[in-house]
């Protein structure tokens, strides 16, 4: 298996970065052109940009925003928010994201979106990000930033949409999302033994040790984490020495 990746997630409302708790109240953290050079420097080994309102106002993503973060980067680039067609695809591509993150209208409308971009730009290029819910003894996937509720069970459709051609599913918590005390890790396990892409884990991380257990238990390919860096309670470097000493394998 390759190294775990560490990577840095910005959560946007244009013009800022943005913290949520529970995908709600969001709290101005700074500029994502800093912020993404920041963490690059600390040996991120990816920038998750995600504009997290384009899909709740129904507008694109704004491109702009998007070219500006990662102009200083050499890394790997996802970004997402408001992906709706295979011209959006198009676009961000054009622009020098690596990896396009969708949620919302695969989920709520329609689907095929995965499977005609994939077959199009690649399935390493589709990254499907879902936002889980716990529902009774499992979970619900959710869209327009953890709002709105699609009725469709998250382990379904973390199935559906590897046959659909999906290269890489990112998973979020909404219930664990900002709260800084630890993973759903049930959720992730059951997510990773489920998928045959790589799979990032996010949502939850408030200390090294909720990050290493995780790992440890649900053993994603990847690791998002937002506001234990915003809060500098640690950095990407440090997050990766500790690992590294408990025998998990990452780029140093």
């Amino acid at each position: 298996m390759p190294p775990l990746r560490i990577i840095a997630r910005l959560d946007v409302k244009p013009p800022n970065v943005v913290k949520p708790i529970r995908f709600e109240g969001n709290r101005q953290i700074g500029n994502p052109r800093e912020l993404a050079r920041k963490y690059y420097d600390q040996g991120a080994d990816e920038i998750f940009y995600m504009d997290i309102v384009a899909s709740l106002y129904q507008r694109n993503i704004i491109i702009e925003g998007v070219t500006d973060t990662s102009e200083d980067l050499f890394i790997p680039f996802a970004a997402g928010g408001g992906v709706r067609t295979i011209s959006d695809f198009a676009l961000l591509l054009h622009y020098g994201v690596d990896n396009v993150v969708i949620n919302t209208y695969a989920l709520q409308h329609d689907p095929t979106i995965i499977e005609r971009a994939a077959m199009i730009f690649g399935s390493q290029a589709v990254v499907v990000h879902i936002e889980a819910k716990r529902m009774g003894s499992g979970w619900e996937c959710y869209s327009d930033c953890g709002r709105s509720r699609s009725g469709k069970n998250v382990l379904e459709w973390v199935e559906e949409v590897q046959d659909l051609g999906a290269g890489e599913i990112f998973v979020s918590s909404v219930d664990k999302d900002g709260l800084q005390q630890g993973f759903d890790i049930e959720l992730i396990k059951e997510v990773v033994s489920r998928s045959h892409v790589p799979v990032v884990a996010g949502s939850g991380a408030g200390s090294l040790d909720h990050i290493l257990a995780m790992i440890q238990e649900a053993k994603p390919d990847a690791v998002a984490v937002a506001s234990i860096l915003h809060y500098g309670l640690t950095t990407i470097s440090e997050i990766k020495q500790y690992l590294h000493h408990h025998d998990i394998e990452v780029t140093l």
